[in-house]
């Protein structure tokens, strides 16, 4: 119960990361629809775990699981400490740590940089741009001196 209460009075937006401390050999899957379903009630937005997630088909939308491996069984499963630094597949994370996660994986992200990837990240997508608006509401005439010409003005703007 310490370790629900410390994610449900947690600051947010948040992700849970959690090592499992049976690293490539889990198969007990704390994340399945129950533990998933508790947190996205707590207001958390997703999970990373080294360990196995399970119940694919009925996550709740909205929360997505990183996990290492996926699961068919509950095992034995509980939380050994709380607020602690871990590792997961490499990563290193302590608590109040900026984690960026999706589908491809999860990243530390130094908060001295914040500023500076938010520019950066702006930029791309404005590059990116370029060449994906004029390819989305292609017509049927779009062709090769299209995409020619919006990806040099692409290659221009990453300058």
């Amino acid at each position: 119960m310490d370790y629900y209460r410390y994610v449900s009075e947690g600051l947010r937006p948040t992700v849970v990361v959690v090592e499992d401390l049976d690293g490539e050999t889990a198969f007990g899957a704390f994340w399945g629809e129950i533990n998933a379903t508790v947190h996205k009630a707590f207001g958390l937005e997703g999970a990373v775990t080294n360990g196995a997630v399970r119940d694919l088909g009925v996550l709740p939308a909205g929360f997505p699981v990183l996990a290492g491996t996926i699961g068919v069984s509950h095992g034995h499963v509980h939380v050994v400490s709380v607020d602690v630094p871990v590792a997961v597949k490499g990563l290193r994370v302590n608590a109040g740590d900026l984690v960026h996660a999706d589908r491809h994986g999860a990243v530390v992200i130094p908060r001295d940089l914040i500023e500076e990837m938010l520019k950066a990240l702006a930029k791309m997508t404005d590059a990116e741009e370029i060449v994906l608006g004029p390819a989305r509401s292609a017509g049927p005439d779009y062709g090769f001196e299209d995409f020619r010409k919006s990806w040099e003005e692409f290659e221009a703007a990453r300058i």
